[in-house]
C-alpha cells in the first residue's frame, strides 16, 4: 500500500514588535498610503534583540505539535534563509528544544520557497518509509539582514515562523498532498542575494563591507519572474494531479506583494477572492509566509474541509516550488490570541 503525507497540524508565530508604515514613512520619507498601494503591507513584525529564528521556530512548532494532538516527530525539516548560525544547522538545536530526542534534523535554504521545499522532503521521507511524522518550520528573521535605507526591502520583509505536521496516511484521505513541482535558475541568483557570509565573500581578494551583509535585490526583475515562475509551476502542477482552475477553491501563494498574487491568480484563471492574503498584518515573512496564511486561514474561517488548495512560492536563488492538497479537518488555535508554550529564551509571541 502507497503512502502519503498528510497534514496533520498547524501552528505560527511572530516577534511582538509592530513595525507600521507610518513607522517606516519616519524613517525612510516615503508615504505610508504608497507602501500599502505598492505592496498590500500595512505593518510587520520585527524581531527584537536577542531573538533568533531558531526562537520563532521552537514557538510555531509547539503550536502545530499542538495543533496534531500533542506528541512527537522522528524527523525535523527546518526551512530558512537566515539561521541562527553558518554552521551548525539551526534545525538540530530547534529540534533539540522541542525534546524531540536524537532524529533526524536538518535545514533547507531556498529562500521564499523554502516551506514548500520542506513539505516535499518531508513527503518524500514519508513515502520512503524513513520517517512516521515530520515537522516542517519555515522560520526567518530578515530584519537581521535589511539595510534600512534600502527603501525597496526594507518596506517589504517581516520576521516570523509558520509549522505544519506531517503524518503518514492514505493518498486518498483528506489532507493527503497530492503533488508538487519544484524548480530553480541559479543564473538569476543575482535577483535577490546576500553577498556576504559565505565562502565566496569570506575568499575575496578585495575584503569585505559591511553591506555584503544586507539582503539586495532587483525588485522590477524579481516581481517579473515571480509571476511567470509562480504561474507556471502552478499550471504544471494542476496538470500533472488534474486539476483545472475550477477545481481551485483557495490559492496560499507566497506572501511577497499583493499584486503579485494577484497576478499569479489572473494568469491561472482563478479568481481573485480565492487567494489567501495576510501580508498586510505581517509583510513577506520568506520561508514562513505561506504556513502563516495557511494558518490564519484556517482560524478566520477561510480554510474548510474537503476544500482543495494550491500552494505556490518563488524566492532568490532563483528558486520556486508548488504543491496542492484537499484541506482536512484541523484544530487551529486562535493565533491572534493565544500565547505560545513559554521557553527561558523564547521571546515569539503569536500572530
Amino acid at each position: 500500500m502507497s503512502r502519503s503525507a498528510v497534514l496533520a497540524g498547524l501552528g505560527a508565530a511572530v516577534p511582538p514588535r509592530v513595525v507600521d508604515n507610518a513607522e517606516l514613512e519616519r524613517q525612510l520619507g516615503l508615504d505610508e498610503h504608497w507602501i500599502r498601494s505598492r505592496t498590500g503591507i500595512d505593518r510587520r513584525h520585527w524581531a527584537d534583540p536577542g531573538t533568533a529564528t531558531g526562537d520563532l521556530a521552537v514557538a510555531a512548532a509547539r503550536r502545530a505539535l499542538d495543533s496534531a494532538g500533542g506528541g512527537g516527530a522522528d524527523m525535523l525539516v527546518l526551512a530558512t534563509s537566515t539561521p541562527d548560525h553558518p554552521m551548525p544547522a539551526t534545525a538540530p538545536y530547534v529540534a533539540a528544544r522541542l525534546g524531540l530526542g536524537p532524529v533526524a534534523a536538518f535545514d533547507v535554504s531556498v529562500a521564499c520557497a523554502g516551506f514548500v521545499y520542506g513539505l516535499a522532503s518531508a513527503a518524500g521521507a514519508i513515502a520512503a518509509g524513513l520517517a512516521e511524522r515530520v515537522l516542517v518550520v519555515g522560520a526567518d528573521i530578515w530584519s537581521t539582514r535589511l539595510d534600512l535605507k534600502d527603501r525597496g526591502t526594507a518596506i517589504i520583509f517581516g520576521d516570523g515562523a509558520g509549522a505544519a505536521v506531517l503524518r503518514a496516511g492514505d493518498p486518498s484521505e483528506p489532507g493527503a498532498l497530492v503533488g508538487f513541482d519544484l524548480g530553480g535558475d541559479g543564473a538569476l541568483k543575482d535577483l535577490a542575494l546576500v553577498p556576504g557570509g559565505g565562502s565566496r565573500q569570506r575568499s575575496a581578494p578585495e575584503g569585505t563591507t559591511e553591506a555584503d551583509e544586507y539582503l539586495t535585490m532587483r525588485g522590477k526583475e524579481t516581481f517579473t519572474h515571480a509571476v511567470h515562475r509562480m504561474g507556471e509551476s502552478s499550471a504544471q502542477l494542476l496538470e500533472k494531479i488534474g486539476w483545472s482552475a475550477a477545481d481551485v477553491d483557495r490559492v496560499a501563494g507566497h506572501q511577497a506583494n499583493i499584486r503579485i498574487l494577484h497576478t499569479v491568480a489572473d494568469v491561472l484563471g482563478v479568481d481573485r477572492d480565492r487567494v489567501l492574503i495576510h501580508l498586510d498584518r505581517v509583510g513577506n515573512t520568506s520561508a514562513a509566509s505561506i504556513p502563516l496564511a495557511l494558518t490564519d486561514a484556517a482560524v478566520h474561517g477561510r480554510l474548510a474541509p474537503g476544500q482543495r488548495v494550491l500552494m505556490t512560492s518563488f524566492g532568490g536563488g532563483l528558486s520556486w516550488g508548488s504543491a496542492a492538497l484537499t484541506w482536512p479537518s484541523l484544530q487551529v488555535s486562535d493565533v491572534l490570541h493565544t500565547e505560545p508554550a513559554a521557553h527561558p529564551d523564547e521571546k515569539g509571541t503569536t500572530v
